[in-house]
């Protein structure tokens, strides 16, 4: 199963200024397409610190995809970074440039704008439908725009190129028992299915204790074996199903 990791970019996310929605929207995408979102990072907008972290999660994981840091201000370095962590230059792309005019009038084409057509020597462009400063492709990293509406966008150009396995699936329950009451039960079932995700997650309402168990993979049938058996530990415990 091909998997992926996704670099967020900036100082406002890091801040809490700015609450990332890109993640969420990325990983249901990618486990639609049966690639396994496996880690997540947020670093500032610190050419070393992008650099690094592009170093270990380009050669971990099948794709790496990052969202901020290609606009036209001061801060936006992300690509100046890719260009550095693959070793090569940046440049102005002639038809990155074109798309910008397209989108801009005389003489609004100015030296910040400019700069969001600086492109590292080699990549590919991803289209980008509403604003038209172009995302880009380099080796097995995805460069995206912050801008949720805009990485939506880019996503889509992309989307038939990454490899497709079998869709993630999902199943949940939810009990109105203790979480530490689970734990012993749930260590069984998820050592008897190891290619099954099991995770659980208490919440409190209405003075009860809630536990969520919810199962994930590809396979529909080891899936339903595993909420047999949460309602059969449920039962063995006494606790009633609160949903699913």
């Amino acid at each position: 199963m091909a998997n992926a990791a996704i670099l967020v970019i900036g100082n406002e996310i890091l801040s809490g200024r700015t609450q990332d929605s890109n993640v969420a929207f990325l990983g249901k995408e990618l486990a639609e397409r049966g690639i396994r979102l496996a880690e997540v990072r947020i670093v500032r907008d610190d050419q070393a610190a992008i650099v690094a972290a592009l170093d270990a999660l380009r050669s971990a994981y099948t794709y790496v995809f990052t969202s901020g840091g290609i606009g036209p201000t001061h801060d936006d370095i992300t690509s100046a970074a890719v260009a550095k962590a693959f070793g090569v230059a940046l440049e102005r792309n002639p038809e990155a440039v074109r798309r910008l005019q397209s989108r801009y009038g005389e003489g609004e084409l100015n030296a910040a704008r400019l700069k969001m057509a600086e492109i590292p020597e080699g990549a590919a462009l991803i289209d980008n439908p509403i604003s038209q400063a172009p995302g880009f492709r380099m080796g097995n990293v995805f460069v995206m725009a912050g801008v949720p509406s805009i990485l939506r966008a880019m996503f889509e150009g992309i989307r038939g190129t990454l490899a497709e396995g079998p869709p993630q699936m999902s199943r949940s329950i939810t009990l109105s028992v203790r979480e530490g009451d689970l734990a012993e039960g749930l260590t069984r079932i998820q050592d008897r299915h190891p290619e099954v995700e099991v995770g659980s997650y208490p919440s409190f309402t209405e003075g009860r204790s809630l536990v969520t168990i919810v199962a994930r993979g590809v396979d529909a049938h080891m899936l339903d074996s595993v909420m047999v058996q949460t309602r059969a530990l449920a039962t063995e415990l006494g606790a009633a199903i609160a949903e699913g």
